[in-house]
């Protein structure tokens, strides 16, 4: 088969009108053409970092919308579903992205739990990663979100790299804000990317020390703005992701967006293109394509360099999506869950207190960073409650593995008038996370929940709506036009009982997540991620 164009060969910065001939999912040959065809071809795009889970997509929903936008390949760390099934958990998202063309690389997450400050639903020990790092499924080690383990010389931390290295696989960073001799000894014990960095000056010395460094633009933090402009001294050195992408963002658009505002403030389009399409294949070590002679036949047709509007996806030679309509099918899948929990009284998110300040976690719109600040308490009738006058909210953690007694917080900027929200996912255990204006309306939304097995919801005191999300508490079995419609609607129901964040359900998912700092709610308490030890809600 021969496809024509203006075909952009990034390697050697230049644009010529030739064709790409291909043949049983090669590229035999790639030859200078006159035609008259004005479109561009260049190597598919590729998501350097992405939780696969956090579209709240199977593999396989989530790859028949990802090709549109011109997605050949995705460097994916399961780790969310790991922390809720372990490996069954790692062999599901495997087996289920192997059913369709997209080219899932997956890694061996490390760190299930996150940390030992809080219930998940399985743990990953060091010789399940040696099993890993030996499976030539797994591309390489994921994120290694437990710095201080590194710096500290923790031995099942330093197991797990050394099993990595033993099978010559990378291994992913993760260490939002560690800087000077923290960052080098990071660095020193092999880890080589990490898409965590939050300000320019964060993301140039990780890349003059010899880091790569992955932008990130995702539904909840979006790094895009701070680190842009490092791209053209350093286009060798980057990546993009999306980290973590909700359903209906993805239906919109995934990295050609980024190429998209890239080329708009003015970067040399090679420079973006490298590391979009090319920088991740080399530094993972993955079977895609690069537009060459004798490679698989990985590539996409644009409609120009500037808006980089999808016209076509081929994944080994294979026409996957044309003019924003998919050919990849759904494919059946098994249903797989762990939700142990009963549903629970008004009374179990009491918190009684005589304490005149909390502690309070400030969330940040656009950001995973918390700040940790001090507020007056609110308390009828001996009851800590939300305050909607100051916007300080109470938020809970409920374990979903065990029944156990929810663990109490509160939290400002969610801002909601009435009502409640809770989800399932709640990076990286994934309890049952809720944040509301009363105890009834937290509780009502958190039996939500419990009752779906799983979910996303909101509740006020007219109107109960909830996403479902039967995989593993996480996923849905839904198309992703279904689940992105749905999951719209309930953002805008969130946003309509007050919130302004711009992605309130991502927001709150990641108010559990203790390994970014500086302050976050687990399951068994409230949490400094600065000093890495537990605090206390009430200011003596």
């Amino acid at each position: 088969m021969i496809v024509q164009g203006n075909i952009v060969d990034i390697q050697n910065k230049r644009v010529f009108k030739g064709e790409v001939e291909f043949i049983n999912g090669k590229i035999l040959d790639i030859r200078e053409q006159q035609h008259t065809c004005e479109d561009y071809i260049l190597p598919g795009f590729i998501d350097a970092h992405i939780h696969i889970e956090s579209s709240m997509l199977v593999p396989s929903e989530f790859a028949k919308i990802a090709v549109k936008h011109g997605t050949v390949a995705t460097v994916s760390d399961p780790h969310e579903i790991a922390n809720v099934l372990g490996l069954k958990g790692v062999d599901f998202m495997i087996e289920n992205g192997k059913k369709v063309p997209l080219k899932f690389n997956f890694g061996a997450p490390s760190c299930v739990p996150a940390t030992s400050f809080e219930s998940a639903g399985a743990i990953i020990d060091s010789e399940d990663i040696k099993l890993m790092m030996e499976n030539p499924d797994i591309k390489y080690l994921a994120e290694m979100m437990n710095y201080p383990g590194v710096l500290f010389d923790d031995a099942a931390v330093l197991a797990k790299i050394k099993h990595a290295k033993n099978n010559n696989k990378p291994i992913d960073g993760h260490a939002p804000g560690l800087r000077g001799e923290d960052v080098n000894k990071y660095i020193s014990a092999g880890i080589s990317t990490d898409h965590e960095c939050f300000s320019y000056d964060e993301a140039l010395e990780k890349l003059q020390k010899g880091m790569k460094v992955i932008i990130r633009e995702g539904s909840a933090a979006k790094n895009f703005e701070a680190l842009i402009d490092l791209l053209p001294e350093h286009f060798e050195n980057m990546m993009f992701c999306s980290d973590d992408k909700h359903p209906d963002d993805l239906l919109l658009g995934h990295i050609n967006q980024l190429c998209e505002r890239a080329v708009a403030k003015g970067v040399d389009v090679f420079k973006v293109l490298q590391a979009a399409c090319v920088n991740p294949v080399k530094h993972y070590n993955l079977d895609v394509g690069l537009l060459q002679k004798g490679d698989d036949a990985d590539f996409v047709v644009v409609n120009n360099l500037e808006n980089f509007n999808v016209l076509k996806t081929y994944i080994n030679g294979e026409l996957v999506a044309k003019n924003g309509k998919t050919f990849v099918k759904s494919v059946p899948f098994e249903i797989l869950n762990n939700f142990n929990t009963d549903k629970k009284q008004v009374v179990d998110f009491r918190f009684d207190s005589s304490s005149e300040k909390i502690r309070v976690i400030e969330a940040l719109d656009g950001e995973l960073v918390t700040n940790q600040i001090e507020e007056n308490s609110l308390i009828i009738e001996g009851n800590l409650v939300s305050n909607t006058e100051t916007d300080v909210l109470k938020m809970t953690v409920v374990n979903r593995y065990k029944n156990d007694k929810p663990a109490i917080a509160f939290i400002k900027n969610f801002g909601l008038k009435e009502g409640a929200i809770a989800s399932s996912v709640g990076h990286d255990s994934h309890n049952i996370i809720a944040v509301g204006v009363s105890d009834d309306a937290i509780c009502k939304a958190v039996n939500l929940i419990i009752a779906n097995k799983g979910g996303v919801c909101a509740v006020n005191t007219f109107e109960e709506k909830i996403v479902s999300l039967p995989v593993a508490g996480i996923m849905s079995d839904k198309p992703a036009e279904e689940i992105g419609k749905a999951y719209a609607e309930l953002d805008k129901m969130a946003k309509q009982m007050g919130s302004k964040l711009r992605a309130p359900y991502m927001s709150l998912s990641f108010m559990a997540l203790l390994v970014i700092p500086s302050l976050k709610l687990s399951d068994k308490g409230l949490f400094d991620g600065t000093s890495f030890k537990f605090t206390s809600l009430e200011i003596k």
